[in-house]
């Protein structure tokens, strides 16, 4: 293979982590989806709870940015008090891999680096 076919190649992938990153990035919503993907189905409240220094305003814009992704679908229960429910779409299921690959990592960075700490 030449360069220039690798570099097309290599070009795609960056691409593609570009996009990857542009749907997931920021502080919030890796734990919004990992919070879903934990209970399946979670009411704004429970995720709010779960996902620490998040505010109700943030809370609210990245749903809304997750579900006009695809990655969650947003249903209004018909209950006394109004009930939001959020759940993942077959596709953001798609993501449950790099969820349970990223909370893999994490805790073994988390190891590591409290394991240096302590020596």
């Amino acid at each position: 293979m030449t360069d220039d076919v690798c570099q097309k190649g290599h070009k795609k992938e960056i691409m593609a982590v570009h996009d990857t990153m542009d749907v997931l990035s920021g502080k919030w919503k890796i734990s919004i989806i990992s919070s879903i993907c934990y209970y399946n189905k979670r009411r704004f409240s429970d995720i709010l709870n779960d996902v620490n220094g998040i505010s109700n305003k943030m809370l609210s814009k990245e749903l809304k940015e997750l579900e006009m992704n695809k990655l969650i679908k947003r249903t209004v229960l018909d209950t006394q008090s109004v009930t939001v429910q959020y759940q993942l779409t077959e596709y953001g299921k798609t993501l449950q891999t790099i969820i349970n690959d990223l909370t893999d990592w994490g805790m073994k960075h988390r190891k590591v680096i409290i394991g240096e700490k302590e020596k």
